[in-house]
């Protein structure tokens, strides 16, 4: 059948109508190709937000380094990081315990015959044949308030013809004052106690029925913090030249603010001290860290990397436990977290074990063993945590996330994860430095806040004192009254 002219321009007409459909319906794919992957791109940052939302909620003190006080009423389920000792529970042989004793002879005896023997006509008979068959000691305290008047006398000298007048003690300078003993426990309880002013005033005045006002507990506690001050100074140059500090910090309301109470310590000295910010400038400021040249154990906070000063760094192991259990639960396809954990805790059996021993070090053969896993979890964890893709459409640095950040510190770090294998001195943690600055919390909870800068100052200065005196071997009341008398340096002797 011959092409007639008329319908080849019909089948041009239709092949063009056909191409422009086809650019239309392209150009309409190629919009909803960019939408697509626009939403695509939303979801998968939907997603990781997700991710990282449940993963801090998820977050509590157990497994990451929040602090206990943020738990509020959901606490996590206790689930200790300690392997098994092998040893019973309870106390160990050799160990004296502690328990309720008559130290002294008592001051009132009571006895007690038997009832049926009342008005029995034979009951004075029986008294003076009768013998002791049990005694029960009962110890309680009898609050008395002493009151010690000083008088001044005047005399005429018979030999100068002068009237001679004798003087008061040094610490006795008002008509009516408040004694050394007593002001002791109501600093005590104020320190020590975390009691606040308010409560401290009310026990007080129940137990002694002496109106101790508010404003004279904060002034003793004042003079108190004043009496200690030169002590503690000497205890932040002793920690200078100690070989293994500890290093925290920690926040608290003080007038209405966030402040950072930091702590630098040893076994047998704490210094605490109080500062707007918590980083590098709190830490130059004090002016203890750029000093020292020994081992700090902290957390791995960046400002001890970047402050000022010479000296080498421990990591404290247990806050990475928090930060691998934390791993491992919010991530179980991450399997090298679990392994690294349980490398953590095998390096520490092994140095526990060493010491009982009473070896200075581990053996080439176990540092060696270490040294090997730990590369090799470090390896492994990379293969599992690969760097993202770039994106054209992303400028600056990739997005690590923490757990491959955790990684590379941890690779980075090594030496300073390992110290306590390598140098028995230093320990596996640092419970010491959260063992001095935890009462700061226990304050804070009890009292609430400090209405003022100086009276926190006032309190830290105090607990450095009393933290020291404790690790001398000597209590915080007798600490608290031997300053008071004017013989803080006492707690060194």
């Amino acid at each position: 059948m011959p092409v007639t002219k008329e319908y080849l321009e019909y089948l041009m007409a239709q092949n063009m109508s056909l191409t422009e459909q086809n650019a239309a319906l392209t150009k309409e794919v190629s919009a909803l190709t960019n939408e697509v992957n626009t939403l695509t791109l939303k979801v998968e940052e939907l997603t990781q937000t997700i991710k990282e939302l449940t993963e801090k909620k998820n977050k509590n003190s157990r497994n990451s380094s929040k602090p206990p006080s943020t738990d509020g009423y959901n606490k996590p389920d206790p689930k200790s990081l300690r392997q098994p000792s092998g040893k019973k529970p309870g106390g160990q042989a050799g160990h004296d315990g502690s328990y309720l004793k008559v130290i002294t002879k008592p001051d009132k005896t009571i006895p007690h015959m038997p009832s049926k023997c009342e008005g029995c006509p034979y009951n004075n008979e029986c008294q003076t044949h009768a013998c002791i068959s049990e005694t029960r000691n009962v110890v309680d305290i009898d609050v008395n308030v002493s009151i010690t008047a000083h008088e001044v006398y005047a005399v005429e000298c018979p030999l100068c013809n002068k009237k001679l007048k004798g003087a008061f003690p040094k610490d006795v300078k008002a008509p009516v004052q408040y004694g050394t003993n007593l002001s002791a426990l109501v600093v005590a309880l104020n320190t020590a106690g975390a009691l606040s002013i308010a409560r401290t005033n009310e026990i007080l005045s129940g137990v002694f029925n002496v109106p101790i006002a508010t404003g004279t507990i904060a002034g003793m506690v004042s003079r108190c913090a004043d009496a200690v001050d030169n002590t503690v100074t000497k205890i932040g140059q002793m920690l200078l030249d100690t070989y293994l500090a500890h290093c925290d910090e920690t926040g608290t309301r003080v007038d209405g603010k966030t402040r950072w109470v930091h702590v630098m310590c040893s076994k047998l000295l704490t210094y605490l001290y109080l500062h707007d910010k918590r980083g590098k400038e709190a830490i130059n400021d004090e002016g203890l860290l750029p000093q020292y040249h020994g081992i700090v154990v902290h957390d791995c906070w960046s400002s001890y990397w970047s402050c000022d000063g010479d000296f080498e760094h421990s990591i404290c192991c247990a806050h990475l436990l928090r930060e691998l259990t934390g791993i491992i639960e919010n991530h179980p396809e991450q399997e090298w977290a679990q392994q690294f954990m349980d490398l953590l805790l095998n390096m520490k059996k092994a140095v526990d074990k060493a010491k009982e021993s009473g070896k200075a070090s581990l053996s080439r053969y176990h540092i060696n063993k270490f040294s090997k896993q730990y590369e090799d979890i470090i390896q492994k964890a990379y293969n599992e945590n690969p760097l993202p893709e770039s994106k054209p459409s992303k400028r600056g640095r990739k997005k690590k996330g923490k757990v491959r950040s955790l990684i590379e510190r941890l690779d980075n770090l090594k030496t300073e994860v390992c110290r306590f294998t390598t140098d028995f001195n230093v320990p596996f943690d640092n419970n010491q430095a959260e063992r001095d600055i935890r009462m700061v919390k226990t304050k804070t909870k009890v009292s609430g806040c400090f209405r003022s800068k100086d009276g926190a100052t006032a309190y830290l200065k105090i607990m450095s004192y009393i933290g020291t005196a404790k690790k001398h071997g000597m209590n915080a009341y007798t600490a608290i009254v031997n300053a008071m008398s004017g013989n803080p340096d006492i707690i060194f002797e």
